[in-house]
C-alpha cells in the first residue's frame, strides 16, 4: 500500500497540493465517524418498537450518551493528542466509533445501546481533536485555514450522512433488499451491521499516513504540567474572551437546533414533514459554505498582517449572527428560513476560525488540550444550559406559548456576547504565530 509521507522540517514543507491528498483521507474518515455517530436518529423509531422503549429511553440514548463523551473525555484525549502518536491516536477511535456501531445493532437493553453510542460519540470526538491536530502540522500556519477547511467538511458531510446513508440503508432492509445477509434481524439492526462495515472500509486509508512532524513546539510535548498550565496562564487574557466568544455562539446554535422545529409548529402552522426536506438541507448547505469562507477568512486574515487579524472573520461572522438570532420571530416562513441558515453559517465561520486561531497562535503541546477543552466546555455550556434557558425566559414572558420570543431574546443577548468576546480576543491575540 503506497504511503503518503509529510516534510518533517518547516524549511521542507510542501505545497498545499501535495498534502491534500491525505487532508482528504483525514476528511473522508471524519465523515464516517460523523455518520455513525448521528446514524441512531434515522432507526430510532425501529429500536423503540422492537426493543420497548420510551422516549425518555431514547432520549438517554441521543441526549445523555453524545453529551458524556464531550464532557468526560474531550480534555483527557486533548491531552492524548499533544503528548502522543496522533495517528495511532486517531485509528484507535476511528475503530472505537466502528465498535460503538457494530454493538449498536447488537444490543439487547437500555444499558448496551447507551455504551454503544456513547462509543461512537467518544470515538468521533476525540478523532476530531486529533484530526485538526494532524491537518495543522500537514501544512504551514498561513495554509491552515484551507486545511482545516477541508477537515470540517468531512464533518459536514458526515451529518448529512447520518440522514442519506442510514435512511438509505434503512429503506433496503424495510423493502427486503439482501434480508439475509445479517441473519434476518431487524432492519434498524441490519442498517448498523451495514453501516459498521463501511466504517471499518472507510478508516483502511488512513494505514496509507504517517504521523506529520509537530512544529511551533515551545516547552515540547513531554513537558512537565507546571510548564504547560504556566503557558496557559500566560496567555489567559487571549485564551478566556477566545473561549467565551465561542461558547456563546455554541449557545446560539444549540438553542436554534434544539427549538426551531417546535417554533415551526407552532408559530408557523406546519408539520415535521413540511419542514424536514428543506431543514435538512439547509443544516448540509450552510456547513458547506460556512466552512468555505471560515477557511479562506481565517487564511486571508493572516496575510493581512495586523494583530489578530486571523480573527476578523469570527468578529464579522459574530456581528452578523446578532440580527439572525430574530429568526424565531420573522414574519413568514421564507424570511425565517434565511435567517436561521444566515445563523448556522456565521456558526460554521466562527467555530472554523476558532480552530485556525488556535492551530497558528498557539504552541504545538497546547493545541490539543485547549480544542479538547472547547469541545467539552461547549458541549456542557451549549447543550445543557441554552436550550433550558429559553424555556425558563419563555415562562417569565407568559409560558409555552412564548417560546419564540423567549428563543430569540437569548439568541441575542449571546451572539451580542459573542461579538464583544471575539473582539477583545483579537485585540488580545499574540503578535504572530508561534
Amino acid at each position: 500500500m503506497a504511503t503518503v509521507t509529510f516534510p518533517a522540517t518547516p524549511a521542507r514543507r510542501a505545497s498545499f497540493l501535495h498534502v491534500l491528498p491525505g487532508l482528504l483521507i483525514l476528511a473522508l474518515t471524519m465523515a464516517a465517524g460523523f455518520t455513525m455517530m448521528g446514524s441512531f436518529s434515522m432507526v430510532q423509531e425501529g429500536a423503540k418498537a422492537e426493543m420497548g422503549l420510551s422516549d425518555f429511553h431514547l432520549s438517554l440514548v441521543q441526549g445523555v450518551a453524545a453529551a458524556v463523551p464531550l464532557v468526560l473525555f474531550s480534555i483527557p484525549i486533548g491531552i492524548m493528542v499533544d503528548r502522543m502518536r496522533r495517528l495511532r491516536l486517531f485509528i484507535g477511535l476511528a475503530i472505537v466509533w466502528t465498535v460503538g456501531t457494530f454493538l449498536t445493532a447488537t444490543a439487547q437493553n437500555v444499558p448496551m445501546l447507551f455504551l454503544a453510542r456513547m462509543l461512537a460519540g467518544v470515538g468521533t470526538t476525540g478523532a476530531l481533536t486529533a484530526a485538526l491536530s494532524l491537518a495543522a502540522d500537514m501544512c504551514a500556519p498561513q495554509q491552515r485555514g484551507r486545511a482545516l477547511l477541508i477537515v470540517t467538511l468531512g464533518k459536514s458531510l458526515g451529518q448529512a450522512g447520518a440522514f442519506a446513508l442510514a435512511g438509505w440503508l434503512l429503506s433496503l432492509f424495510l423493502h427486503g433488499a439482501t434480508q439475509h445477509m445479517f441473519g434476518n434481524v431487524a432492519p434498524w439492526r441490519a442498517t448498523h451491521f451495514a453501516l459498521a462495515a463501511v466504517s471499518a472500509a472507510l478508516v483502511l486509508p488512513m494505514l496509507m499516513l504517517r504521523e506529520p512532524a509537530r512544529h511551533e513546539v515551545e516547552a515540547g510535548i513531554h513537558a512537565p504540567w507546571r510548564v504547560v498550565l504556566a503557558e496557559l496562564w500566560s496567555r489567559r487574557a487571549f485564551l478566556g474572551p477566545l473561549f467565551l466568544g465561542q461558547v456563546t455562539v455554541v449557545m446560539a446554535d444549540a438553542a436554534a437546533a434544539i427549538w426551531a422545529s417546535p417554533v415551526l409548529s407552532r408559530s408557523y402552522g406546519l408539520a415535521p414533514p413540511e419542514f424536514a426536506g428543506w431543514m435538512g438541507s439547509l443544516i448540509f448547505l450552510t456547513g458547506l459554505v460556512g466552512s468555505v469562507l471560515g477557511g479562506f477568512a481565517a487564511d486571508m486574515g493572516q496575510k493581512s498582517g495586523r494583530r489578530g487579524g486571523l480573527l476578523l472573520g469570527a468578529v464579522i461572522a459574530a456581528g452578523l449572527g446578532i440580527p439572525a438570532a430574530l429568526f424565531p420571530v420573522m414574519p413568514d416562513i421564507a424570511s425565517f428560513a434565511v435567517a436561521l441558515g444566515a445563523l448556522m453559517l456565521c456558526g460554521t465561520i466562527t467555530g472554523l476560525v476558532t480552530s485556525v486561531a488556535l492551530t497558528v497562535l498557539l504552541p504545538n503541546e497546547l493545541r490539543g488540550l485547549c480544542i479538547g477543552a472547547f469541545i467539552a466546555i461547549a458541549g456542557l455550556v451549549g447543550f445543557g444550559m441554552a436550550p433550558t434557558l429559553v424555556t425558563a425566559i419563555s415562562a417569565l414572558l407568559g409560558g409555552e406559548a412564548h417560546l419564540a420570543e423567549g428563543l430569540a431574546i437569548v439568541g441575542v443577548v449571546v451572539s451580542i456576547i459573542s461579538f464583544f468576546a471575539f473582539r477583545v480576543a483579537m485585540r488580545r491575540a499574540p503578535a504572530g504565530a508561534v
